[in-house]
Order: C-alpha cells, then sequence, then structure tokens
C-alpha cells in the first residue's frame, strides 16, 4: 500500500519565483516519489497557472 501527499504550487509569474523543483527535490529527499504534476488553473489565455504535485511512498510497517 502507498501513502500520497498532494501539494498545490505555482510557476511563479512576474513578481514571484516558480518553486517546483524545488518543492519536487524537498519530497524526493524525505523518500515521496513523483507521480505527477497536474494543472489545476489557467488565466485567460490557456496558459496553466497552478498545478497539483502527487507524491507517493510505501506506508510504513506499522
Amino acid at each position: 500500500m502507498y501513502e500520497y501527499r498532494f501539494v498545490e504550487t505555482s510557476l511563479g509569474g512576474f513578481f514571484t519565483s516558480a518553486t517546483h523543483q524545488e518543492t519536487i527535490a524537498d519530497y524526493a529527499n524525505q523518500g515521496w516519489r513523483l507521480v505527477q504534476v497536474l494543472p489545476t488553473n489557467y488565466n485567460g489565455h490557456g496558459k496553466p497557472t497552478h498545478y497539483e504535485i502527487i507524491f507517493e511512498r510505501p506506508l510504513k510497517d506499522q
């Protein structure tokens, strides 16, 4: 069995920086595996502005 983590992020904008690479690296260092990146919001031109990053890792024995 696996546990999942869902993380909201953006690609940054005029005044902000993108954080997706750091987010993926941070979770990978904690043992999470990247499953998928889904766009969740779009601007008026159809460009994705926000994403949900999905991670998984095996459940630890209880």
